[in-house]
């Protein structure tokens, strides 16, 4: 009880010492109390201090009173605008000098060549389970059975990936007839060679040339002759592969080609004209957006959700089956090949990834989404005939080869930009911090004539009667007894009685 008491008094102290001051009589407070009203720099107030009438009081109370609800309500609602995290979206669109021109991908739609080997059948369903890890579709039911165990047990050392790269769609001067950039000559040694879903492609303007190739003059670019060969390659129709031609994606030198939706299919005996234009995005992180700027790629220059997705099913096949297809990024000397007789499980995870959702694409809280900065190239695409009747008899001497064969194999494609301006799409923050505090402040100066001094001095003479009260009620605590000293004083009264 003792402690008890002794705590009261430090806090009494401590209180006091607050203060600074001794507790003021009840004049002197009423006095602090007129002074803040009739200096306070929030308007109102010493109005309904200073008024005589009643009248005028009452109606000052109402105007005051009014007036903090308004800002309230106008605060609250700007404060709640605020955390819904709003943007605005700009166009902008950049006139240029120059302008970097993008890679281009290109395919034939034929995958391996006729005279490659005996079983074609074989060859293309292997091929259509590797390249399943792109792209989760159905490849059907295992219907080559026991041939196709033969065959496993006979190739023991095949690979899927060096048989494509030696039997696939090859380019040389005898595929890429023609090519020229921007008026000057390119071979088929300015590409680089790439695996998709299409087997072998060849990648201009790749990420690994020394110097960035970009153009100034609009409507000059990039022209290709392809011979597609339809006599040396050929798909199995059975699975689908019905059309002849050349396809191509456009995209960023950093980024791995995409054709899945994106790839331009161009057909033989056809003169494809393609115009282009650069359009750059730039995504708020979240919550403004969704988009994640601490997401890095360890295979590819920058992100992207292809990419990403990519290395997200590479890194579930490889834990799970120990191997990796060709196709998927990732550490080389564990690909896929038949000596690992791991078809079948690549299968289950492909299953597994996509009943699962491992690898999801979207939102900020998905495995892959959207990135911050992307670069796009939206193309709009005619055709001709290739070639003209007159054309075509001067072509065919030129190469030496009979018309027929030109209608069916030749593919002839341009590829320029449609202007020297880039589209500049960037999602910004419709309201910043401080554009909160100005409208708060403005809300404020509008209803109730505030502001931060104002706030200020409110918060201190707030401060200050709660300083009042507390060491008030601290003093009205009533004395605990002293039951130690009574108790001594009963055993001293007691001596005294006995001595007399």
């Amino acid at each position: 009880i003792a402690c008890h008491f002794k705590s009261h008094m430090w806090l009494e102290n401590l209180f006091t010492g607050i203060c600074l001051e001794p507790l003021p009589s009840l004049e002197e407070r009423k006095k602090y109390d007129y002074e803040f009203a009739t200096s306070t720099s929030f308007h109102g107030m010493h109005n309904i201090v200073r008024t005589k009438s009643k009248t005028r009081k009452t109606l000052w109370m109402l105007v005051v009173l009014g007036s903090i609800a308004l800002v309230s309500w106008q605060i609250g609602g700007r404060v709640s605008n605020y955390f819904s995290w709003p943007t605005t979206t700009s166009v902008v669109v950049q006139y240029v000098e120059k302008i970097e021109f993008p890679a281009v991908t290109f395919c034939n739609l034929n995958r391996f060549q006729t005279q490659a080997v005996a079983n074609l059948s074989i060859i293309f369903f292997l091929w259509s389970i590797v390249s399943g890890v792109l792209h989760m579709f159905d490849i059907g039911s295992t219907i080559f059975g026991q041939e196709l165990t033969d065959f496993v047990q006979g190739n023991q050392n095949f690979s899927i990936k060096e048989f494509t790269r030696n039997n696939g769609f090859y380019l040389n001067k005898s595929t890429l007839l023609e090519c020229d950039f921007f008026g000057k000559p390119c071979y088929p040694e300015d590409f680089e060679h790439v695996f998709t879903e299409y087997g072998n492609c060849f990648t201009f303007n790749h990420i690994n040339i020394p110097a960035k190739r970009s153009v100034s003059v609009s409507g000059r670019g990039l022209s290709l002759l392809f011979d597609i060969k339809q006599e040396q390659f050929t798909d199995d129709p059975s699975f689908g592969f019905v059309d002849a031609g050349i396809t191509f994606a456009i995209h960023s030198p950093k980024e791995p080609p995409r054709f899945d939706g994106l790839g331009i299919a161009t057909p033989v005996g056809m003169h494809a004209h393609a115009t282009i234009q650069q359009v750059k995005t730039i995504i708020q992180e979240y919550p403004w957006g969704e988009c994640n700027p601490n997401i890095k790629l360890q295979y590819h220059g920058i992100y992207s959700t292809y990419g990403c997705l990519q290395e997200c099913k590479a890194r579930y096949i490889q834990m799970w089956c120990s191997c990796l297809p060709f196709m998927l990024p990732g550490m080389l000397g564990i690909f896929l090949s038949l000596r690992r007789h791991l078809f079948t499980k690549l299968l289950s995870v492909l299953d597994n990834i996509e009943v699962m959702g491992l690898c999801t694409v979207g939102t900020h809280n998905s495995t892959c989404p959207v990135p911050c900065e992307e670069t796009d190239y939206p193309i709009t695409i005619s055709y001709s005939t290739f070639a003209s009747d007159n054309a075509l008899k001067f072509i065919s001497t030129k190469l030496k080869k009979p018309p027929d064969y030109i209608r069916n194999n030749l593919v002839y494609i341009d590829i320029k930009y449609h202007d020297l301006n880039y589209k500049m799409t960037r999602q910004q923050k419709a309201l910043s911090v401080s554009e909160l505090l100005a409208d708060v402040g403005g809300q404020l100066g509008l209803f109730c004539g505030a502001s931060i001094i104002t706030i200020i001095e409110i918060v201190e003479y707030l401060f200050t009667n709660f300083c009042w009260v507390c060491v008030f009620l601290l003093l009205k605590v009533p004395e605990m007894p002293n039951w130690n000293s009574s108790d001594q004083n009963q055993r001293t009264q007691k001596g005294r009685i006995q001595e007399c």
